[in-house]
């Protein structure tokens, strides 16, 4: 197994930043991508960006351009740089992580328990 450990969240107000990040253990050898997703009170949780381990990245059109997705493969971490964050960001974080091949909700079979991302005056 492999356990997901997201940092806390908090609020921010429009405009500003906010980096979240994510650390695995346990059997984590195997793993391949690593990622962010978000699911907004009443909505479906969605894509927001994910990065292998070769650092090949992928956007929602969402957050391209204002939000950074990176990874340090020796501490087995990933980042989420969040800038110009408007209220729509708001949601539950979720770190996902996934092997070379997708399985499991979202091809991802390990998420963190998530972390409340607030953008609000």
């Amino acid at each position: 197994q492999v356990q997901l450990v997201e940092s806390e969240g908090g609020l921010v107000q429009p405009g500003g930043s906010l980096r979240l990040s994510c650390s695995a253990s346990g059997r984590i050898f195997g793993i391949n991508a690593m990622g962010w997703y978000r699911q907004a009170p009443g909505k479906e949780r969605d894509l927001v960006a994910t990065i292998t381990t070769t650092g090949s990245t992928n956007y929602a059109d969402a957050v391209k351009g204002r939000f950074t997705i990176s990874r340090d493969n020796a501490k087995n971490t990933v980042y989420l740089q969040m800038n110009s964050l408007k209220p729509e960001d708001t949601a539950v974080y979720y770190c996902c992580a996934r092997g070379v091949v997708p399985i499991g909700p979202y091809g991802y079979p390990y998420w963190g328990q998530g972390t409340q991302v607030t953008v609000s005056s």
